[in-house]
């Protein structure tokens, strides 16, 4: 499940308090509503103009990657239907193989029908008996049916950065429920970004935070991802929200959230979701092994912070 992260500059920058540069556009996409904020030093293009290129953008990604968007390429494609894959679609689709192939499979699009009959997919079911996991296994070995919900909020926000560069932006934060951001917010500093505090009962945004991730400037992908608003309890045993893939069952550590530093909104997309899958320990050494990524893991025992978080 992915969990909102909060943006503490929103407010100054609604208000365009603090610079008469800065521009805010935002929307409704993918089943929530997004923000931009930009500065516009430079940028020749109209606040009109920026709406509508990102607001096309989304679009866009709506009528490919939605599951939820019954006329989109992926629906159909889930479908049976002979689709034509355009350009994003088979990005999107080598993105996520990559991370499979990463992860060892803990990581894994095609595990639809395993989160479909665990009930945290696009249906509700009751607990599933073991033939029914057995077959939903072999369903998402065979790639019967795709879910780019792990990975897709994040291609969104680079591909919307990827356009902003295009016009001349440097100085941007682009939320569409996960975050990327670059440059400098209109205070001339770094932007600050609020993590929530993992616990049941915490259902709104930013009421109680673990911590606070403040950038240097530079360029990055931010996303949290947790298990512990969306569960089963099923004869007193609680069943999280992620499944793993590799077994067919919710996961059993303790970890609660993983929010995840990376280049690349894409990326930190899905180590995320690849973190809550095998939990404390294991992302950490990932996180240490590998330059460049820095996380945030809370677990039912403590938080850990990577050096440079």
């Amino acid at each position: 499940m992915k969990v909102r992260i909060i943006l503490l500059a929103a407010l100054a920058l609604a208000l365009a308090s603090c610079s008469d540069r800065y521009a805010v556009i935002g929307g409704y996409a993918q089943g929530g509503v997004y923000s931009v904020k930009y500065n516009t030093r430079g940028v020749k293009a109209s606040r009109a103009e920026v709406q509508k290129a990102v607001d096309g953008i989304l679009e866009a990604i709506d009528t490919t990657l939605s599951g939820y968007n019954r006329k989109s390429l992926l629906s159909r494609r889930n479908a049976g239907e002979e689709v034509e894959r355009n350009d994003m679609f088979r990005e999107v689709e080598a993105l996520s193989e990559h991370y499979r192939e990463l992860s060892g499979g803990a990581f894994d699009v095609a595990a639809g029908p395993l989160f479909d009959i665990w009930g945290f997919g696009f249906t509700r079911d009751s607990l599933p008996s073991e033939s029914a996991i057995a077959a939903a296994m072999e369903r998402s070995r065979r790639r019967e049916v795709l879910n780019f919900n792990a990975i897709a909020q994040g291609y969104s926000c680079d591909k919307v950065a990827a356009y902003l560069h295009s016009i001349g932006v440097t100085d941007m934060l682009v939320d569409i429920g996960e975050i990327y951001c670059e440059g400098l917010n209109p205070e001339g500093r770094g932007w600050s970004i609020g993590i929530d505090t993992p616990a049941d009962g915490n259902e709104t945004p930013g009421a109680d935070l673990s911590g606070i991730w403040h950038s240097d400037g530079g360029a990055y992908g931010v996303v949290t991802s947790g298990n512990y608003r969306k569960f089963y309890v099923h004869d007193g045993k609680k069943y999280a929200h992620t499944i793993d893939p590799r077994t067919g069952r919710p996961v059993e550590h303790d970890l609660l959230s993983a929010t995840v530093i990376a280049p690349t909104a894409t990326e930190a997309d899905a180590l995320a979701t690849y973190f809550m899958v095998i939990g404390t320990e294991p992302a950490r050494a990932y996180v240490e092994a590998n330059e460049g990524i820095e996380a945030c893991l809370i677990s039912a025992s403590g938080i850990w912070k990577s050096e440079g978080f």
